[in-house]
């Protein structure tokens, strides 16, 4: 090749990755125009090697296999790693039966392939402590997993958290059939996981399973990842009563009160919501400093099998701010954005954005009042509730009702957009008209 030509190339070459390296790279922003946090853009996995010492429950008194309670065993594991500076409490293939444990600062949870933390099911073996359940802070039962103050926080599979909650969800339903007002507090039931207070948590590559009651909570931490985990509960066929009845509010991940959460790759199966955004609820509800708003959440590239709701906002909810669902696959959700409106509390949901979603939904979007188990109160300077900014994109799905809105005095809708929707709906109930400077593009609903 003629020298000069090689020279133009080789000049040519530098121009473009000299080029390239001047030329800025436009972050991702929020629905609010904010850039994300290149935070959320990291699925890399946490080196369990390089969390400290294994203590495998097996060598230290636990029996395996054993439908023993061994929750004062395990927890002498936890409490002798963290005496000792930290490290991974391992439970190896095969079962062992807990009730409530609780992980201390720099303790972290690896179960192994084909091995289970399973659940005891009486409630008698899960303390009675100050902790946080739908929207209030009050006494309650710990749950089987719990974490408080304890940055750093990992939870690792490939093995399982078992909720063993058949006991627990039998003696709901028979309780709702002679009481039809029976709560849920009332039935007195543990969740999974309950992670407060902490911040840069993973939990990755578990399955957790079965949960009695929610199945994980988070409660005022910041940086949790999701990653890669099965989490699931029966949706039907759980009680002699009522075969159509499953696990009862067995939602799959609850955030609660929390700032910058990313939940990717996982698969959510449950008979009530998959993830849930709460913060507090009643006339007073943004008064109480034990309260507050949801904010930079990220739902990407996850599986739905069935689900009450995909994501719902409520129904303890107050302020939810900058929500992005994207690149997901719906495979049988009765809804896919759940806005509940509470009309006994003060309410915002802004920012809020579903894209490049597939699949097959009962509702897509629902916004409704919510009135189960309200208490509303007289106050003078009560918020007028709001949601606002919110964006729909690239959306293909096969709906019943594709467009599940009403409208109320208690609430105002405004600023809603929806970009490339391509859907099948029987219901053809599409009525932008309802909705303040709705505005729509590429509209397709067969």
């Amino acid at each position: 090749m003629n020298k000069r030509i090689i020279l133009g190339v080789l000049v040519a070459m530098i121009a473009i990755v000299t080029f390239a390296k001047g030329k800025k790279v436009q972050p991702e922003l929020w629905p609010d125009g904010t850039p994300i946090p290149a935070w959320f853009s990291d699925t890399s996995r946490v080196d369990v090697s390089t969390l400290g010492k294994k203590y495998v429950v097996t060598n230290y008194g636990v029996k395996n296999y054993s439908e023993q309670v061994q929750t004062e065993k395990l927890q002498a594991v936890i409490d002798l790693a963290a005496s000792q500076g930290g490290g991974v409490i391992v439970i190896p293939r095969g079962f062992v039966v807990s009730g409530s444990l609780f992980f201390k600062k720099g303790t972290h949870l690896l179960i192994e392939e084909n091995g289970e933390l399973r659940g005891s099911d009486r409630i008698r073996d899960f303390k009675l402590v100050k902790t946080r359940m739908e929207g209030q802070t009050l006494n309650y039962f710990a749950a089987l997993v719990n974490a408080d103050d304890n940055d750093g926080f990992t939870i690792t599979g490939p093995g399982t958290i078992n909720g063993n909650g058949q006991a627990y969800w039998e003696e709901f339903w028979i309780r709702r059939q002679y009481n039809k007002n029976c709560t849920n507090l009332e039935a007195m039931r543990p969740r999974n996981v309950y992670i407060s207070n902490s911040k840069n948590v993973t939990v990755q590559d578990v399955r957790i399973i079965n949960s009695p009651f929610w199945t994980n909570h988070l409660y005022k931490c910041e940086n949790v990842r999701y990653l890669g985990c099965y989490i699931f509960a029966p949706f039907d066929n759980v009680t002699p009563v009522d075969p159509k009845r499953g696990a009862p509010s067995s939602d799959a991940i609850d955030i609660d009160v929390c700032k910058n959460v990313l939940i990717s790759g996982c698969y959510m199966s449950v008979n009530d919501d998959a993830v849930v955004l709460k913060g507090g609820k009643g006339t007073w509800a943004d008064k109480d400093p034990n309260n507050g708003p949801c904010e930079n959440i990220i739902v990407t590239d996850c599986t739905y099998g069935k689900v009450h709701g995909c994501m719902t906002l409520g129904s303890e909810s107050l302020h939810d701010k900058n929500v992005i669902m994207r690149r997901c696959t719906v495979k049988d959700a009765t809804r896919v954005l759940w806005l509940k409106m509470r009309p006994d509390t003060p309410q915002h949901y802004e920012y809020v954005r579903v894209e490049n979603f597939k699949g097959n939904c009962g509702s897509f979007l629902v916004v409704r009042p919510w009135t189960q188990f309200f208490k509303p109160e007289n106050r003078e300077d009560m918020p007028l509730s709001q949601c606002n900014n919110i964006y729909f994109r690239n959306i293909n799905m096969d709906c019943k009702n594709f467009f599940d809105v009403g409208t109320s005095d208690k609430y105002r809708l405004k600023d809603f957009t929806f970009e490339n929707i391509n859907v099948t709906d029987q219901k053809k109930a599409f009525n932008p008209e309802i909705i303040e400077n709705c505005t729509v593009k590429n509209v397709q609903i067969k």
